[in-house]
């Protein structure tokens, strides 16, 4: 007889808890590490990462540490593409009012990935390709989507990828990103002064209850974004982003 906890098939809900666990931890543990941060057995891990990794959705390291699998990917994949297609009205909206380009980035492992991009209609605009992936600590959707992890998650993040700067605006040590992140907090939204590019500056906020770490985004040459666009732009992005949560978490 299946076994089902809540309405849900147990089976089905530990296993996505081996993979969030896994994935919270940088993608790989080892089935002891595993044991020490759920109540499970380990006969019933090693069984469930066994089937995982005769599906693909784990894979097991020669040193005998167990990895997300590549058919998370495609998964990952088309979860993003849907994630951009809900989006998609809300940044032409933006452009529409503010006349810059709107973003829709992600957290993907330890990087920013822009999901959906609404251009501004300007000849001389923000730019950024659709699959491109960007370090968290020196982009506006980066410094967004950190502040919705906590401490130990964000030093964990930049101790794997490094905080390398892009300009003399970024910011380059630990404690001083922490810092700044509390910021984002209390006021709501992260600016992009300069760090990622010179001459350009981005305002972005977080996506409040969405299904994983996201923000949206308003950027452009900082001749045009200045301080009063930005006191136009926050308002419409935080209501831009409790719609997409909205439309997000929406059961059908």
């Amino acid at each position: 007889m299946t076994e089902r906890t809540t309405g849900g098939v147990q089976s089905v809900e530990r296993a996505f808890e081996l993979l969030d666990l896994m994935a919270d931890a940088g993608g790989t543990q080892t089935l002891s590490e595993l044991a020490n941060r759920t109540e499970l057995p380990p006969p019933t891990i090693h069984r469930l990462l066994r089937t995982l990794v005769g599906r693909g959705y784990v894979r097991q390291l020669p040193n005998r540490r167990y990895a997300l699998g590549p058919r998370l990917i495609r998964l990952g994949d088309g979860a993003n593409r849907q994630l951009g297609q809900i989006a998609e009205p809300y940044l032409a909206d933006l452009v529409g009012r503010l006349q810059e380009t709107a973003n829709l980035a992600v957290l993907d492992g330890d990087m920013v990935l822009y999901v959906a991009q609404v251009p501004s209609p300007h000849s001389v605009r923000m730019f950024t390709e659709i699959g491109r992936r960007a370090h968290t600590h020196d982009t506006g959707v980066g410094k967004a989507i950190l502040s919705q992890l906590d401490e130990p998650t964000v030093r964990s993040i930049v101790s794997r990828v490094g905080m390398p700067r892009a300009t003399e605006h970024s910011i380059g040590d630990p404690e001083e990103l922490v810092s700044h992140l509390s910021l984002i907090r209390e006021r709501g939204y992260s600016i992009d002064d300069n760090e990622q590019e010179i001459g350009v500056r981005c305002y972005a906020v977080p996506i409040p209850d969405a299904p994983t770490p996201t923000a949206v985004s308003v950027s452009g040459p900082q001749t045009r974004v200045d301080e009063a666009f930005g006191e136009r732009a926050v308002p419409l992005l935080l209501e831009a982003a409790e719609a997409i949560s909205r439309e997000m978490n929406r059961t059908v």
